[in-house]
């Protein structure tokens, strides 16, 4: 029985943005996820290009994905293609932060 997606979803919605204190999923920050047997590609990006803890949220990232019960291997790689922007946020939680 190989990863899940939703279970690789579920880890990344552990990882928080310090600034917004939401996470990547809801931020609308997580890409593409690939599923390859055991081993799992992440594609996501920030909020910034010039985003001060970037290095740390793809290492938390990594961290909970490798934590993943199955997980071999992880690649987590930043686009910025397309910009992210808050349309990218859940219309839910976007009109509860008043965007």
């Amino acid at each position: 029985m190989g990863v899940k997606e939703k279970d690789v979803q579920d880890a990344l919605k552990a990882v928080k943005d310090p600034e917004l204190n939401l996470d990547l999923v809801v931020l609308g920050l997580i890409y593409d996820i690939e599923v390859t047997e055991c081993n799992v590609r992440v594609l996501m990006s920030l909020t910034s290009p010039m985003c001060p803890v970037a290095e740390q949220l793809v290492a938390e990232a990594e961290a909970a994905v490798s934590a993943v019960e199955g997980v071999t291997t992880c690649e987590v790689e930043l686009t910025f293609d397309p910009p992210w922007t808050p349309e990218r946020i859940s219309p839910l939680i976007r009109s509860s932060l008043g965007l």
